[in-house]
C-alpha cells in the first residue's frame, strides 16, 4: 500500500514525542511567524491548513487568532490526535495531491514543512491547485529552502527537495500568485508570503517583524 503521509504515519509517534507536544505548543519552531501571518488576515477569514500534523503547533495558533480554519493531512495517526487537540475544527485524512479541499474557495492557504516533500511535478501541481481554491486577493503561505537543493528528511529518512525561490516564483506568477515577501524564521524556515493578483486587487499592506536567521538554510531544519 502506498504511504500517501510521505513516511510521517510510519514516525507519528516519535514526531508526537517531540513537535507535537505541548511544551512546543506557544514556542515551538514556525509559531511566532505563522501568528504574526495569522494577524495579516481578517478575523473570521477561511483557511486551509495543508500538512496540518496533530494540529499543534499551527493550526492551533491559526484558530487561536480567529480563523475559521480547515486543515488536510495524509497521516490517520496525525488525523486522530488532531481530532483530539481541536475538537470541532474540519480535517480531511487525505494527500494534499489528491484532497477535495472540502469542495470550496478559502481566503488563505498554508502549508508548512509540506511543499518540499512532494516530487518536483507535484510540488507544481499543488501550487496550482491551490491557487485555484483561492478567493480573489487571497494568500498563500508555504516553507521551502531559497536554494534548489535535495536532503533526506530529518525524520523518514526519504528525499525531500525544494525547487528554489526562482522556479517557485516562476510557478507563482503563472497562475496569478505574487509574492509579498520572503523571510526565514529562528528555524532557518524560509517563507513564501504570496496573495491572488488576477482579479487585480492591490497588494496588501504588511509590516512583520522578521526573526534574526542564518543567510543559508539548514536542509535539516526544515521539518513538518
Amino acid at each position: 500500500m502506498t504511504d500517501r503521509s510521505k513516511g510521517y504515519e510510519s514516525v507519528a509517534a516519535e514526531f508526537l514525542a517531540g513537535r507535537g507536544g505541548a511544551q512546543t505548543r506557544s514556542k515551538g519552531i514556525g509559531v511566532k511567524a505563522v501568528r504574526e501571518w495569522a494577524r495579516t488576515l481578517p478575523r473570521g477569514a477561511d483557511v486551509v491548513d495543508l500538512g496540518c500534523g496533530p494540529g499543534f503547533p499551527i493550526t492551533e495558533v491559526l484558530v487561536s487568532e480567529g480563523l475559521n480554519v480547515y486543515a488536510v493531512d495524509a497521516s490517520p495517526s496525525f488525523v486522530e490526535v488532531f481530532r483530539r487537540n481541536l475538537p470541532g475544527i474540519p480535517v480531511a485524512c487525505e494527500a494534499v495531491e489528491g484532497s477535495t479541499f472540502f469542495d470550496r474557495k478559502f481566503d488563505a492557504a498554508i502549508a508548512w514543512g509540506l511543499i518540499f516533500l512532494l516530487p518536483a511535478e507535484e510540488q507544481r501541481r499543488l501550487i496550482h491547485r491551490v491557487a485555484d481554491i483561492l478567493v480573489p486577493g487571497g494568500r498563500l503561505l508555504f516553507t521551502s529552502s531559497a536554494e534548489p537543493l535535495v536532503w533526506n528528511d530529518a525524520m523518514t529518512g526519504l528525499e525531500s527537495r525544494s525547487l528554489g525561490a526562482v522556479e517557485y516564483r516562476r510557478q507563482l506568477t503563472a497562475v496569478g500568485l505574487s509574492v509579498i515577501r520572503e523571510y526565514e524564521d529562528k528555524g532557518e524556515n524560509h517563507y513564501f508570503d504570496t496573495f491572488e493578483k488576477r482579479s487585480g486587487g492591490f497588494e496588501p499592506m504588511i509590516t512583520i517583524q522578521q526573526e534574526p536567521a542564518a543567510a543559508i538554510p539548514s536542509a535539516t531544519s526544515m521539518t513538518r
